[in-house]
């Protein structure tokens, strides 16, 4: 492990989460949660970015029913990488309530992918942080690779990325023929230089094309300057298009596992004060994706 690991802090009891303060719509999803289990049955990389944190799926179930929530969908971590164990175990778990989004090798089989299918995966996840180094060709050719493995079982794309890079993919992101979501409202840092012509342009490829944008990880974005500093940007992706906008925790939060995520739940009331439009957030949107 590297020196400046991460340590996640202890989880923040359910007792001390806060309450919903909007009639949270029947049939809610998390679109963006991790689960976790022990390191003698879930080995993690080689140098993992932090400690394993506290994220096993039966406090999120209990999560679940003090936010209100129904549905959810668990994302590959960096901490496995590609070993999908610990994500399918949990799908198998919940059952028909979840879907996955898997990280996945490029020669993996059709096979497996079909066993994937049936327990709930819908998506594959491509880390571009790992291969940000690489020329920019390299990684349009990754993405394609992965694109031919995914769009014709009906499965979509989701992008972890810096937003300095999603902002050089823009027009070649415009020509996949599939649907793709962007975590994280598209990790356009100001600190990293991007600009509000960079996010404006997101936003249009949002609007005409397969883009989906995941308002997830506001304190990635926001830094210590608080939530208050990011909702411009959750505010003009619901605008743009609310029917390709998606909420999603991020729990367990890494490396603030303490973090309320009855707060962050309750910061889509400020973003979008529509009652109809949350329900399309959370409900629809997640459904229409995913196969719920």
């Amino acid at each position: 492990m590297t020196d400046d690991i991460l340590t996640s802090l202890p989880m923040r009891p359910l007792d001390r989460i806060e309450l919903p303060r909007f009639q949270v719509p029947a049939g809610a999803c998390d679109v963006h949660m991790h689960a976790f289990g022990p390191l003698s049955r879930y080995p993690s990389v080689a140098r993992p970015h932090y400690t394993l944190p506290d994220g096993k799926l039966e406090h999120y179930l209990g999560l679940m029913s003090v936010l209100g929530l129904k549905r959810f969908v668990i994302v590959q971590p960096s901490f496995y990488d590609t070993d999908n164990t610990c994500l399918l175990d949990a799908l198998a778990a919940a059952g028909p309530i979840a879907r996955g989004v898997v990280m996945i090798d490029p020669d993996i089989t059709e096979r497996e992918l079909d066993r994937m299918h049936v327990l709930g995966v819908r998506a594959v996840r491509l880390d571009l942080f790992k291969r940000s180094g690489l020329p920019l060709q390299q990684i349009k050719t990754f993405i394609n690779t992965m694109a031919s493995r995914v769009f014709g079982r009906g499965w979509h794309l989701q992008f972890y990325a810096p937003g300095w890079l999603v902002r050089d993919l823009l027009d070649f992101l415009g020509t996949l023929p599939g649907d793709f979501v962007i975590d994280h409202m598209g990790y356009m840092l100001e600190e990293d230089g991007l600009t509000a012509t960079d996010f404006a342009q997101l936003l249009d490829l949002m609007r005409h094309g397969r883009c989906w944008l995941k308002l997830s990880g506001p304190y990635r974005i926001a830094k210590e300057r608080g939530y208050g500093a990011v909702a411009h940007l959750a505010e003009s992706i619901i605008d743009a298009a609310p029917q390709r906008a998606l909420w999603g925790s991020d729990w367990p939060h890494i490396p603030d596992s303490g973090r309320d995520t009855g707060e962050l739940l309750n910061l889509l009331m400020t973003w979008a004060a529509d009652a109809q439009v949350r329900e399309m957030i959370l409900v629809d949107n997640p459904a229409r994706l995913f196969g719920f």
